[in-house]
């Protein structure tokens, strides 16, 4: 009720153990703090939550348009429903290494377990389209170096992601990551891989967690989690699948009350009252000090 019991410590800690343990860990990305209460009812291990997902929803392109508030204000909301571990996009780190060092600070502050920066030179693309561009490889661990430096806890994880597979090729990916471990990085995402084997490739190189994005519609297949569990992938995250899928339903159903006048048709597929009550934990403010506030869930039409 109101808020996870599990601290954020706590939650970090437990994301630390999990990669330790070399299990694959699942992480949907949620799109607002409901869904991230879903992600936990359905038995993922994580939430991820997507700075693409963030901009969207702000109707705003993934070119680096959101703010630091912005992202932990969103992260924090999403983080507070939740008892798992959180690991938020972070773009470039909203600026200079000294702004990295705060943005890690204020992230710690939202409740979030982690946080991945990215290699791109501003202003940023999406990490499947063309026409991107890396910083050097000083900069980038400049980056990475100013986010371990800045953090108080120190579990919470500092992933790096490289963007350069796409630019200079698999052999400067592997380098890159290399590097980027070396500065001091807990995992690294290797952006738009473009088979099981660069994903290989980059476990071989490295000895720290590796992260596989599933994203539709992207340069990488989709692979199964058995697959991806095979070439040693660590987190697998499917950062915008929700909200398409659920923009998608959105979208249908406005198309049949301009078609059919009503949504009667379209009833089957929504989630029920009921259902959203049990996700909202309804029972729990309903027993809550009931000299205060109550309410009765027994007229609510739960059914339709």
């Amino acid at each position: 009720m109101l808020h996870s019991t599990v601290t954020a410590a706590e939650k970090r800690s437990r994301l630390r153990a999990r990669l330790d343990d070399g299990d694959l860990l699942r992480m949907p990305g949620a799109f607002n703090p409901l869904s991230a209460a879903l992600i936990q009812d359905k038995g993922f291990e994580g939430v991820y939550i997507s700075g693409a997902v963030l901009s969207a929803d702000l109707g705003l392109p993934d070119i680096g348009l959101t703010t630091l508030t912005e992202v932990s204000a969103r992260g924090g909301q999403i983080a507070r429903v939740t008892d798992l571990p959180t690991l938020i996009d972070a773009d470039t780190g909203f600026g200079e290494p000294m702004n990295v060092a705060r943005t890690v600070q204020v992230l710690e502050d939202a409740g979030i377990s982690g946080m991945h920066l990215e290699d791109q030179v501003n202003p940023k693309r999406c990490g499947h389209l063309d026409g991107k561009e890396v910083v050097d490889e000083a900069t980038a661990l400049k980056r990475i170096r100013a986010a371990v430096e800045g953090r108080r806890d120190p579990n919470f994880l500092v992933m790096a992601r490289t963007d350069i597979r796409g630019v200079e090729g698999l052999r400067a990916a592997v380098d890159r990551a290399k590097a980027l471990q070396d500065a001091g990085a807990d995992a690294i995402f290797p952006e738009a891989m473009a088979s099981l084997e660069e994903f290989a490739a980059v476990r071989a190189a490295v000895s720290v967690p590796i992260l596989a994005n599933m994203t539709e519609f992207g340069k990488s297949e989709l692979f199964t989690t058995a697959q991806l569990a095979d070439v040693g992938v660590n987190i697998v995250i499917f950062p915008v699948s929700l909200l398409r899928l659920a923009m998608g339903a959105a979208e249908r159903g406005l198309e049949a009350v301009l078609a059919e006048g009503s949504l009667a048709s379209k009833v089957p597929e929504m989630q029920t009252r009921a259902r959203l009550y049990e996700l909202l934990d309804y029972e729990s403010y309903s027993a809550f000090d009931t000299g205060i506030y109550s309410f009765d869930l027994d007229n609510n039409r739960s059914g339709a």
